[in-house]
């Protein structure tokens, strides 16, 4: 389980780190900017809060020893995208994005509980 675990713990710090500094990154595909581009302040401070959990996720996937610790940080993982998946699933304003964001989510979430079985 761990080098897998791991690659996805440090692929997810890294995307989460950057929404933080560049939320765009997420508010684009979520449809959440502006007709002009811009991410409004309150859409910036809610991306900054996801990117601050899901880099403490994804350094715990990295950094966990064996074990308990390790399979608590990939189960928070999983709970953080499944939850991402319905609620941004349900809630986004533009259908389209709904379904790209959660089928994302979704994805992200699979992956990475398959990793606790590989080798």
């Amino acid at each position: 389980m761990p080098a897998l675990t791991r690659v996805l713990g440090a692929a997810t710090a890294a995307y989460s780190a950057a929404i933080i500094v560049w939320p765009k990154v997420l508010a684009s595909p979520c449809g959440l900017t502006t007709a002009t581009g811009k991410v409004r302040p309150e859409i910036r401070v809610l991306i900054g809060a996801i990117g601050a959990r899901d880099t403490a996720i994804g350094v715990a996937m990295v950094c966990a020893p064996k074990g308990p610790a390790l399979k608590a940080a990939l189960a928070a993982r999983v709970t953080a995208d499944a939850a991402d998946a319905v609620l941004f699933g349900t809630q986004l304003p533009e259908r389209k994005a709904r379904a790209k964001v959660a089928a994302f989510a979704t994805g992200w979430a699979v992956l990475c509980a398959l990793s606790a079985f590989a080798p």
